[in-house]
């Protein structure tokens, strides 16, 4: 993510201040849309599986980890998609700095959410097809994976 410009005027590149708020919220923007194609189709397959007759079969656990992963990513869903709501309501207001602070909360809370919601996705399908072992060593290899590239490689740089 962008960083967030504290001061007015000119930056020390010489950029004014107004350009680089509009730069660092279209970068956001931009971003975003990365991340939201990747929560619409993980999405769409969660609510289809649910209509299946395979998963009225499935056992209460597999049906509560499915539930708790949709919620996932629902909130994934909502928290990616915020910032570009709040630009739509608040950019003519001057309200830049606000929508770059605030939405970049909401977007590492996102892809956290989105995160858990993949990691819950591939840990229930190997629970289905080859039982808890193999989802406990999926949930752990991917959550693993998504926790070390997403948040622990960025904060440590």
């Amino acid at each position: 993510m962008s960083e967030v410009p504290t001061g007015t005027g000119s930056d020390t590149d010489g950029e004014p201040h107004h350009q680089r708020l509009t730069r660092n919220v279209n970068e956001l923007l931009g971003e975003l849309r990365v991340a939201q194609a990747g929560v619409q189709i993980l999405f769409g397959f969660l609510l289809a599986v649910a209509f299946t007759a395979q998963f009225r079969e499935a056992s209460g656990f597999e049906k509560t980890v499915h539930l708790v992963t949709v919620l996932f990513t629902a909130s994934a869903t909502a928290l990616l998609t915020a910032p570009a709501a709040w630009h739509r309501m608040l950019f003519r207001a001057g309200r830049r700095q606000t929508i770059l602070r605030v939405g970049n909360r909401m977007v590492i809370a996102g892809l956290a959410c989105l995160s858990i919601a993949v990691t819950l996705t591939v840990g229930l399908i190997a629970k289905v097809i080859y039982g808890p072992v193999a989802m406990a060593v999926a949930v752990t290899v991917i959550g693993a994976l998504f926790s070390t590239l997403w948040f622990v490689i960025p904060s440590r740089l």
